[in-house]
Parts: C-alpha cells; sequence; structure tokens
C-alpha cells in the first residue's frame, strides 16, 4: 500500500512541466475529437446497431415500460456514454503510451531515480505486442460483459476492472523496458502482480471522473512509471546485499 501511495505522490510531482501539461491535453482531446466524427458520419448504422442489442438482450422492451418516460430515455443516454466514455479512455490511453512513455520515463528517471542503471531489457516489437494484448483483452471483457453492466452494482463494479486490467498491462512493460533487463522485468511484474491489478483499478476510478480523466492517461503513466521504477531499484538493493 505504501508502495501505491508513493507512486501516486510521485506521478502528481511529476505532472507539472509544460511538457507534461501538453501531454495531458492532446490525446484526450485526439480522443473526443476522433469518436466524435466517426459517431457523426456513422451516426444511423452505429443507432442501428444500438438499437439490435437494445432488442436482443431484452432492454428495449424494458426500457419502453418504465414509467415516467424520462426515466427511461436517461437511461439510453446512460448506456451511450458507457460505450463512448470507454472508446475515448482506450483512444486517449494508447495514444499517450505510444507518444509519451518515452518522455514520461525520462522526466521521472531523471527526477527521482538518475543512478538507476539502463538495461533496455524491453523493445519495439515486445512493447507493441504488450499493448495489442492489452487492448484486445480489454475489448473482449468489455463486450462479454456489457449486458451485464445492467445489473445495479454488479454491473458499476465492471467497467474498473476492465479497465485495471488495461491500466496495468498498457503501462508496465514500457514503465520498465528501458532501465530493466529482460529478467528483471520478468520478475517485477510477478512478483507485483496484485499491487499492479489494484493501481489499475484505482487509476480507473480517476479515468471516469469528469474534468479529472483529461489528467488520467498521464497521471496513470507516470504512477505505473514511478511504482515500477522503486520496485527495480528495490530489487536491484536486495540483491546487492545478498551478493
Amino acid at each position: 500500500m505504501v508502495a501505491m501511495l508513493d507512486a501516486l505522490s510521485g506521478a502528481f510531482r511529476s505532472l507539472f512541466s509544460l511538457r507534461m501539461l501538453w501531454l495531458m491535453i492532446w490525446p484526450v482531446l485526439a480522443a473526443i475529437v476522433l469518436w466524435a466524427a466517426l459517431a457523426f458520419a456513422f451516426w444511423t448504422p452505429l443507432q442501428n446497431a444500438w438499437l439490435w442489442l437494445y432488442e436482443y438482450f431484452g432492454v428495449a422492451q424494458w426500457m419502453t415500460g418504465i414509467e415516467p418516460a424520462w426515466i427511461g430515455a436517461g437511461l439510453q443516454v446512460l448506456l451511450h456514454l458507457m460505450l463512448f466514455v470507454p472508446l475515448v479512455m482506450l483512444t486517449a490511453l494508447l495514444l499517450t503510451a505510444i507518444f509519451g512513455m518515452d518522455a514520461m520515463v525520462r522526466t521521472v528517471s531523471e527526477g527521482f531515480f538518475p543512478q538507476l542503471e539502463k538495461r533496455h531489457g524491453g523493445g519495439i516489437i515486445g512493447s507493441a505486442a504488450n499493448a495489442f494484448i492489452a487492448v484486445v483483452v480489454f475489448v473482449g471483457l468489455w463486450i462479454v460483459t456489457l449486458p451485464l453492466w445492467l445489473l445495479g452494482p454488479v454491473g458499476a463494479v465492471i467497467p474498473f476492472i476492465a479497465a485495471g486490467y488495461l491500466n496495468q498491462r498498457l503501462f508496465r512493460y514500457d514503465a520498465l523496458a528501458i532501465h530493466a533487463d529482460a529478467g528483471e522485468l520478468k520478475a517485477v511484474v510477478e512478483g507485483s502482480r496484485g499491487q499492479l491489478w489494484a493501481l489499475g483499478i484505482l487509476l480507473a476510478l480517476v479515468q471516469f471522473v469528469p474534468l479529472l480523466n483529461f489528467f488520467a492517461p498521464v497521471f496513470t503513466g507516470l504512477a505505473f512509471i514511478h511504482y515500477c521504477l522503486a520496485k527495480l531499484r528495490e530489487r536491484r538493493s536486495e540483491q546487492a546485499l545478498t551478493a
């Protein structure tokens, strides 16, 4: 728990630079513009597909019977947001991971871990494969569990679990790729799997809060970099003591 709090604290301190400020803004704006443009261009087929899903899962009949009618209309808007927000956050996280991780790792490394040796255990292929797996599993979870989102409190937890998986899977590799060798990268991930998941879910809460979600992709990346580099430094210190 202390390690996660230290990572969040370090991520907050790392936010305040012009480089990070720009990186906080443009991926989210780009994702919103992209999905808004796609929704506008393909609104009719998307609406038809959405209505078909309503009919298939029996949601349309259920919402039609709700009185007063404005509650059913409000639920329909909420379901649309449940589709739109994860797509925007997924796109923003991917843009941040692809175009921002080098800058974020450099910022955290120079400011908090200047003595940590760089062993370059990761690479572009590994990063791309890791991102691909993260996205495929996230989208699969999201599609398979979509009907369960209507099951009250149980359904409300599902988006955060899916986003938590995406966060920890997407950022952990790139956070360690420059500084850890291949063995260290694997060892840190396997040794901290529970806390990586917990950190991912905790940061998922931020990603669903209006306004704060503008900062969420960069804050998430910075938090995982702080956490993973701290664990790597701790591992090397322990090895040095036992050598």
